[in-house]
């Protein structure tokens, strides 16, 4: 009996040492989330993945529970408003949630980043299930959503294709499909398109609505149009994309949606002249229906 009691004190030392190390290993500063947040960021950007779970997980330990009421009092994502300062300030009212949110997220990229792709798996699930609504603050002037970035790392890891979203930009996104057509590769160009209409064909449509006909004063006016301009090409991208695999009613699709919505978009070809690519989508569904 002695010898069992023994043997269970010289665990929880061992444990209690355990810990020890870890808290002298690292700073945890004020145990602020924001502060292990932003160590957290540190750490991952030079692949410390050891230090990216001391930081997170303590902000997990410390604030998820906050964060879980927090998140229980929403419905929906607080909005931001660029021109109204007090709507920044009701984002950052819910800091526990935005600060777990964001630290499971840094901690699903740690993950990827040392090709634990199940582990990241489980993480940004997490973030999607528990803590849906947190956003996080970039330092140009917006907040993004961990959530939404941990639904496309899930899409992208089960895809097993290598993805890239870069910036999220319209253009990366466009030549990024443009690379998936030219390599047969249409889930690729699937993804990127979805991902595209998914961020700005809402603005894209405004755009087409202002307009009656072409814009054609100047290359600089024309380009003004950049959302029309590369959703009416990623588009054309999609139909074609879907043409070459031999899925004729799926390319239609996209190249009516093309004439449909977004006919006054164009694309700019680096020879150094624009060209219409609800124009060219006509001509395919013209040759498509003639087979």
């Amino acid at each position: 009996m002695r010898k069992f009691v023994l043997i269970v004190m010289l665990c929880v030392i061992s444990v209690v040492f355990a810990f020890a190390q870890v808290a002298s290993a690292y700073d945890f500063g004020d145990f602020r989330s924001v502060t292990l947040v932003s160590k957290a960021w540190g750490v991952l950007a030079k692949n410390d993945l050891e230090a990216v779970l001391a930081y997170t997980n303590k902000c997990i330990e410390l604030y998820a529970e906050q964060a879980q009421k927090m998140q229980n009092e929403l419905k929906d994502y607080v909005v931001f408003d660029p021109n109204d300062p007090a709507t920044k300030e009701k984002v950052f009212s819910y800091w526990a949630l935005n600060d777990v949110a964001t630290a499971l997220y840094i901690q699903g990229e740690g993950y990827l980043k040392n090709n634990m792709k199940e582990e990241a798996k489980e993480v940004y699930r997490k973030v999607v299930e528990n803590y849906t609504f947190g956003q996080a603050w970039d330092l140009q002037g917006w907040f993004w959503k961990p959530a939404e970035a941990a639904k496309d790392k899930l899409k992208i890891l089960d895809s097993g294709l290598d993805i890239d979203y870069g910036n999220y930009s319209s253009s990366h996104l466009v030549g990024q499909a443009w690379k998936a057509l030219s390599n047969n590769s249409l889930d690729g160009v699937v993804i990127y398109i979805d991902k595209l209409l998914e961020m700005y064909e809402g603005k894209a449509k405004e755009m087409q609505a202002s307009l009656k006909e072409y814009p054609w004063e100047s290359k600089e006016k024309i380009m003004s149009f950049w959302a029309l301009n590369d959703v009416g090409t990623g588009l054309y991208i999609k139909g074609e994309a879907y043409k070459n695999a031999g899925k004729l009613e799926q390319a239609k699709e996209a190249y009516q949606k093309l004439l449909d919505e977004f006919s006054y978009a164009q694309c700019w070809d680096p020879q150094g002249w624009f060209w219409k690519p609800a124009e060219v989508a006509q001509q395919r569904i013209a040759e498509i229906d003639n087979q």
